[in-house]
């Protein structure tokens, strides 16, 4: 099953659609503009901590200073005083269980429609569910805590597993310093992070699963989704500076162990991350890079491999503006793709290529219950006949990945569990050109999107 979108941060999770690398040799999949809905404050940790979702978010996803501190400490906070052993004397009293549920759901609803009608297909198509999700999330113990989401999506027809972040928390004073460290175990590099400018929980939150993409996608921008597992280890110092360190392995769904044909990771795949931070009364920055590096089998487990190394560095800045907050995001992507399998099979015209992408973006919440969006996005690289090759709609006339365009969003947030949304995506290019990029006439404006949709987490 494809990984479908990202992330439902505070009151919702969506993900977006993307291919393994096995489907692309740069795994080259997912369009920005399909991307992502994400992390916290779902019910059940409103249930957990008493707290509205809006204590956590300005809207969903948007994590406020308080959300990722609450994500930081493993999803522990409660005000609810767990059920412990009272005879301490039979087992040391090592009982602490939350009197809460931790489960949550969340559906999606929505209607897209493509400026170009999509060959043998219908337009202004509707979904519901688009998305369907189960929530299993909250506090394990006193220091541990779990996100984990379960997918219905309604374009495959099919349910499997979604993002999961499990975490071990504690915190330490050294040098009069307060260092908040813990262990994440996670199944998709980024899930773990604090900010809306990482691929995982980055802008915007949702997409259609029915709009065309571009042709490429960075490795890190969901390539290895729910079909990896890792391990790292995480601290915090004084509030400021944020270093992470994790290691991963290849974990398939539908298989007991990597084999042929699955592009299974040589060794081990490190994701680094490293972020400034720094708040004042009314505002907040963050300055930060990230990067995964990747050795691929593209199908036997022997022999050449593609290598992908993925650098990124983003920022986050957060202001209050009257009565409600502007969000303004940043990220850029480069990755160095070493293509030695599929060269030497004739997959790619080169043996090496770059991708870049760059995405800027803004939200504006004037209330909690209205939110403007707009956003610009651009992914370039090497010119490669092989790799983008022509093909009605997908495809590319000129070889180039060249996709770059804008996008708006408005909100409606009835209430903070409920959101009514519309989206539009414009295109100056699309895969290398404005006009008949493809090679079967289809113009870049061709695919224009207009998204509706309805999203509801209870």
């Amino acid at each position: 099953m494809r990984a479908i979108s990202q992330v439902l941060s505070a009151l919702w999770l969506v993900f977006p659609a993307s291919l393994t690398a096995t489907d692309n040799p740069n795994a080259l999949v997912r369009a920005y503009v399909v991307s992502h809905t994400r992390d916290i404050h779902l019910p059940s940790y409103a249930r957990q901590t008493g707290l509205a979702c809006s204590a956590c978010h300005y809207q969903f996803l948007t994590l406020t200073p308080f959300g990722r501190k609450f994500k930081l400490n493993g999803y522990t906070l409660t005000n609810l005083p767990p059920l412990v052993e009272k005879d301490s004397s039979t087992n040391g009293g090592r009982l602490s269980l939350s009197p809460f549920s931790m489960l949550s759901a969340m559906v999606t609803a929505a209607m897209t429609h493509v400026s170009d009608d999509l060959p043998d297909t219908q337009n202004d198509a509707v979904a519901l569910p688009q998305e369907l999700s189960g929530f299993l999330a909250g506090r394990l113990t006193p220091k541990m805590g779990l996100f984990s989401q379960f997918t219905y999506a309604g374009a495959d027809g099919a349910f499997g597993i979604d993002n999961v972040d499990i975490r071990y928390a504690d915190k330490v004073t050294l040098g009069g310093q307060e260092m908040d460290y813990g262990v994440t175990l996670n199944n998709s590099p980024a899930v773990q992070d604090l900010w809306n400018t990482t691929p995982v929980w980055g802008f915007p939150f949702i997409g259609s699963e029915g709009a065309p993409g571009g042709a490429a996608s960075t490795l890190i921008d969901g390539g290895l989704a729910q079909n990896v597992l890792g391990l790292g280890g995480y601290s915090m110092i004084g509030g400021l500076v944020y270093a992470e360190l994790s290691f991963y392995r290849s974990a398939f769904q539908g298989a007991a162990a990597p084999s042929s044909a699955t592009g299974a990771i040589h060794g081990v795949a490190p994701y680094w991350r490293l972020a400034l931070q720094k708040e004042w009364e009314h505002r907040y920055l963050m300055l930060g890079t990230f990067g995964l590096h990747t050795s691929l089998f593209p199908d036997v487990l022997s022999g050449p491999r593609n290598t992908f190394a993925d650098v990124g560095v983003d920022a986050q800045f957060e202001s209050s503006a009257g009565t409600g907050n502007v969000v303004v995001r940043g990220t850029w992507i480069h990755e160095r793709q070493t293509l030695d399998a599929t060269f030497g099979a004739g997959g790619s015209a080169n043996p090496s290529n770059t991708l870049k992408v760059l995405r800027l973006n803004a939200s504006y919440y004037p209330r909690q219950w209205l939110g403007v969006s707009g956003g610009y996005f651009d992914t370039r690289g090497s010119t490669d006949a092989a790799l983008y090759a022509p093909a009605e709609v997908e495809g590319s006339s000129s070889g180039s990945p060249k996709t770059n365009g804008f996008l708006a969003e408005i909100d409606l947030n009835p209430w903070e569990n409920t959101r009514l949304g519309l989206q539009y995506t414009g295109y100056s290019n699309f895969n290398g050109g404005k006009t008949d990029y493809d090679g079967s006439g289809r113009d870049a404006s061709g695919n224009n999107t207009l998204y509706a949709f309805a999203w509801l987490a209870f």
